[in-house]
């Protein structure tokens, strides 16, 4: 075998993903779908999940290689032992598990009530919890080695105002990383996250339309002076489930140009 051939094939084994099955939540829109493109680029069989089945129908088409969805409700959590089961009996044990799917409400905090930063909890945090819980018991009762990640965000690093319930949210995901890590390393089933800066989505454009000073804020927040790309996250996540990553555990990866730590 020439050695370029070698070279490949060893990058193939230490990045690729192949006959592993991953679950992305959210996985419809955004950040969740190019999250799912890069594991599917990487060999994984992926299923994704989310609350709306017109938009996980297009999404698995745009993605391509056997793509496969399911709806999911992460706030109805008494279901979610069922829905792991069903995910098993019709796509096989989940390898990979990406808890990306989120809210959030932007509210000044004064205008914000308990019951709203709940709905943010209830998805971030509760809703992912119960859904690890469920799929690392599988992991564990069959003596699997797995690979469990959560979506923080620059927001748990830095203040940004108005989105009090998200941040808050974000930051206890953090928390989560580091307590399930701990709790499962010995067990073969490494729990990391990654952190997104400021990604060039829907969502951002949303946020920002209209806004040419909060614009300018963000840009000269970020060192490397440029927005993300979605597929910057999907990679991350790519790259943490992968065989090369297996000595990484209880770690948040920050993906933002440095704009948590630069000046």
């Amino acid at each position: 075998m020439a050695d370029g051939a070698l070279a490949t094939d060893q990058l193939a084994q230490a990045y690729g993903l192949q006959g592993q099955t991953a679950l992305v939540t959210g996985g419809g829109t955004g950040l969740g779908k190019a999250i799912a493109q890069a594991l599917a680029d990487s060999g994984a069989k992926v299923v994704i999940a989310g609350r709306r089945e017109d938009v996980l129908q297009a999404a698995a088409g745009d993605i391509g290689a056997g793509v496969e969805y399911i709806a999911l409700d992460l706030t109805d959590m008494a279901a979610l032992p069922a829905f792991e089961q069903q995910v098993h009996d019709r796509f096989g044990p989940i390898d990979i598990l990406i808890n990306n799917a989120g809210n959030t409400i932007k509210k000044p905090f004064h205008d914000s009530d308990l019951s709203e930063f709940d709905s943010v909890f209830d998805v971030h945090v509760r809703g992912a919890l119960e859904l690890s819980r469920a799929v690392t018991k599988r992991m564990v009762a069959e003596g699997r080695q797995g690979s469990v990640q959560f979506i923080s965000s620059m927001t748990a690093y830095i203040g940004q105002p108005n989105v009090s319930g998200y941040t808050i949210s974000k930051t206890a995901i953090n928390g989560v990383i580091r307590a399930l890590s701990a709790e499962f390393a010995g067990q073969g089933i490494r729990v990391n996250g990654v952190a997104p800066g400021w990604i060039d989505t829907d969502v951002f454009r949303t946020a920002t339309k209209g806004d040419p000073e909060r614009i300018a804020k963000i840009m000269g927040r970020i060192p490397m002076g440029a927005l993300g790309d979605p597929a910057d996250i999907g990679w991350a996540c790519a790259f943490l489930s992968s065989p090369a990553a297996r000595y990484i555990t209880g770690q948040v990866l920050l993906v933002d140009g440095g704009g948590a730590t630069g000046f």
